[in-house]
């Protein structure tokens, strides 16, 4: 091979080589494509049922072509495809008596990403999502701390910001199928989970400006919406109402916190708590506490009405477990599932999510044959600690009938548990926290059913 580089050769001839090899390269492919295409259409293809077909001439001009569209800022803030119209929101009618207090479900079914787009971001109000002046809302920080402060918006924004990709999952998520099947729709089996790119103040900043007593080992987050919702969280030396210490893992869970005033690059939507939250990653949702107004420092938790009347978990030897803070790891198959069916014999790539309120998902594994047999899925980078995380699988169907499963275990070694373990410690009667394996049966005529496996 010649030792001459492009830049040595003259100019003309430079140009022409270059064309004569993209020339070379186009007919290669060209026959390439020609041969397969045969193929195809001799022995079948890779997609089965589905008919491919091949041109020898190029297209026609598509009618659209000569359509004029609307010009720019015709939407000053866009908007999806008219065709994407179904991609949206829902909430179940009978779930609760008002949509004022009442919960919307993400549509994990028709996402492809691991970020939720503000608009599809699942929704939980207690009082409704009220919308307030940003002008005139404060946040004030008081307590057990050396400078009592109230904050404006403008006072947080100038302080150094703080970025991070991480989930929010209401502990109710799947709370409906802990006796059996009742949704025929992952996006209301799974659809209380979101994620997104969340920016404000760390709480450890705040902390460290108005100088937090050491002696403090609680703080409660209060909303300002017409619930005032209230949550009690533990730092380091925390100990229930009881006098029993509270798990140290727990006691560490602040440090990721922040005050969050954007989400997905542009401001909190009223739904989502504008104009600031409480974020506590990895948590049960209901602790990011929306439309923030005032943090308080204590030396014991204030067990507050939320917390005795609402997030407790009966179990089936009558005790009631509570302060039970982390959402643990759990996943999920969004391809194919109830909402997307098999379309014909051949090949497919099973795909999912999976999240973890302890850190980073190690692996995924994917069963087609109803927990017999298992095989490690691939993890779609980006891996990120207390974010939902995407996975995928090749899987060739043959239109016979399969139970379809994935289980996630995260960097702690947390292995996402079945059903009846769960139901085993928790029984049936519980509401929160359910992150057991989820099963979708694929019919012989490709349809995909919601589904729980006795004794698995």
């Amino acid at each position: 091979m010649s030792e001459t580089t492009l830049d040595q050769t003259p100019q003309s001839d430079a140009r022409e080589g270059v064309a004569s090899s993209d020339r070379r390269k186009f007919l290669r492919k060209s026959v390439a494509l020609a041969a397969s295409g045969a193929a195809a259409a001799a022995a079948g293809n890779a997609y089965g049922d589905v008919k491919l077909e091949t041109v020898n001439e190029p297209l026609e001009i598509n009618p659209t072509r000569n359509i004029l569209g609307r010009g720019v800022v015709s939407v000053p803030y866009g908007m999806p495809s008219k065709f994407e119209k179904d991609v949206v929101r829902r909430n179940v009618s009978w779930l609760t008596a008002d949509t004022v207090a009442s919960i919307s479900f993400t549509p994990w079914q028709d996402l492809n990403g691991i970020i939720t787009p503000n608009g599809l971001h699942f929704e939980r109000h207690h009082a409704g999502a009220v919308d307030i002046d940003p002008e005139t809302h404060q946040l004030v920080i008081h307590g057990m701390v050396d400078k009592p402060m109230i904050f404006s918006m403008d006072d947080l924004k100038r302080m150094p910001s703080h970025t991070a990709i991480h989930f929010l999952e209401c502990p109710a998520n799947g709370a409906m199928e802990w006796r059996g099947v009742q949704m025929d729709s992952m996006q209301f089996t799974h659809g209380m989970v979101s994620c997104s790119e969340w920016t404000g103040v760390k709480l450890t900043d705040l902390m460290e400006y108005v100088g937090v007593d050491p002696k403090s080992t609680w703080f409660y987050a209060e909303g300002a919406d017409g619930s005032a919702l209230q949550r009690s969280i533990p730092m380091e030396g925390a100990k229930d109402q009881f006098g029993e210490p509270i798990k140290a893992s727990d006691c560490e869970l602040y440090k990721d916190a922040m005050i969050a005033y954007a989400q997905n690059g542009e401001a909190l939507r009223p739904e989502n708590g504008y104009p600031i939250r409480f974020l506590l990653p990895g948590c049960e949702a209901n602790m990011s506490i929306k439309w923030l107004r005032r943090i308080k420092f204590v030396d014991k938790p204030l067990v507050t009405y939320q917390e005795t009347r609402h997030y407790i978990e009966p179990l089936p030897d009558g005790t009631i477990r509570q302060f039970s803070f982390l959402n643990m790891a759990n996943s999920v198959i969004n391809y194919p599932c109830p909402d997307n069916h098999m379309k014909g014999k051949g090949s497919y790539e099973i795909r999912g999510i999976a999240w973890s309120g302890q850190g980073k998902i190690a692996h995924v594994d994917v069963s087609v044959d109803g927990g017999k047999n298992w095989q490690e899925a691939e993890l779609v980078e980006p891996v990120l600690s207390k974010c939902v995380t995407k996975f995928k699988l090749p899987f060739e169907w043959n239109g016979d009938e399969h139970l379809i499963m994935s289980r996630a275990t995260d960097e702690t070694g947390y292995v996402q548990p079945t059903l009846a373990q769960m139901r085993k410690v928790r029984g049936t009667n519980s509401i929160y926290h359910k992150n057991s394996i989820q099963a979708w049966k694929i019919e012989k005529t490709g349809e995909v059913k919601n589904v729980q496996i006795e004794n698995f």
